[in-house]
């Protein structure tokens, strides 16, 4: 249910009688309604389902229940949240009126799988111990080489579209690409998503009819043609370059969301909400007689609203 906006430090009330008071404010990053109150009841804090209020006023909020059932709540875990300071939602603090810092939302689970937040803190642990080992100027030549290198052109089969179920559904395709160089082989762990458009979605993808792609030159290396039903997605969003999934939105139904920060997008890859300052990367993309797909992983620079190539 939608509920009003607690306070910070408002008290608590079970049937009546003063339970605590409230220490953080959880909402919904999606909805920007408020989902969950913490309260600090002796010393230990628990999280409380936003079901639970019967009413708000301005210095208390009363619950539906007795003192001995506030124990039954969850403890609250602080690691499992992010403030609003630290997530960029739009219009949270807009929706929810509290002190901004202590509105939270749940970290998202599909984010704890990426290394994004660790991998400062890992390289510089990495440089740490690489410092006077000869490895050193190897590696650094490989970090460096694709800021001379041409465009990675190459084409790297991904899957089949007998794993594709339906119509206008996001499929995520992962595959590893074989990175070499004199001194270093890498492996590369990267992925894809591919829809088999409608008709419709089709026509949304590709308004100006079949997509060309270039190389550094400007030569032309392959045109997506705009009746084949299959589009592919680079598996970066174009904010930050994160990954994102596919996933069911209760207002807008089937889309991809991006958990690093909210970047919302419909299955034609346009933004629909969030901070993406361009749609999904279209790829290059051929499917062979018997369903075998391949693409050129493009990489576009992050954060720009026009597509500028990296690799």
């Amino acid at each position: 249910m939608a509920v009003g906006h607690p306070k910070i430090k408002a008290k608590v009330r079970c049937l009546g009688r003063p339970v605590g008071e409230i220490s953080h404010v959880i909402a919904d990053p999606l909805t920007l309604e408020v989902s969950h109150i913490v309260v600090r009841v002796n010393g230990t804090e628990r999280q409380v389902p936003a079901s639970a209020i019967v009413a708000v006023k301005d210095d208390a909020v009363d619950l539906q229940c007795d003192s001995g059932q506030m124990a039954g709540f969850p403890a609250f875990k602080r690691e499992d949240f992010l403030t609003s300071k630290e997530v960029e939602v739009p219009h949270l603090e807009q929706r929810i009126q509290a002190e901004p810092g202590d509105v939270l939302v749940p970290f998202p689970e599909l984010e704890k799988s990426i290394p994004r937040r660790n991998f400062f803190a890992g390289f510089i642990y990495m440089l740490a111990g690489l410092i006077g080992l000869p490895m050193v100027w190897p590696v650094l030549r490989f970090i460096m080489k694709p800021m001379y290198a041409p465009f990675d052109n190459r084409w790297w089969q991904i899957g089949n579209i007998g794993h594709i179920k339906a119509e206008d559904v996001g499929t995520q395709f992962k595959f590893n690409k074989l990175i070499r160089d004199s001194v270093l082989r890498i492996n590369l762990d990267t992925n894809a998503w591919v829809i088999k458009a409608s008709p419709a979605t089709l026509g949304k993808i590709y308004t100006h009819g079949d997509r060309t792609f270039t190389d550094e030159k400007g030569n032309v290396l392959w045109v997506n043609d705009a009746r084949i039903p299959y589009v592919a997605y680079s598996g970066k969003c174009p904010h930050l370059g994160c990954g994102y999934k596919w996933r069911s939105h209760r207002t807008l139904g089937q889309v991809f969301l991006c958990p690093c920060h909210l970047s919302v997008y419909d299955v034609t890859g346009a933004v629909l909400d969030g901070p993406a300052p361009r749609p999904l990367d279209v790829l290059p993309i051929k499917v062979s007689p018997a369903g075998d797909v391949e693409v050129i992983d493009i990489q576009y620079k992050a954060g720009k609203k026009e597509q500028i190539r990296i690799a």
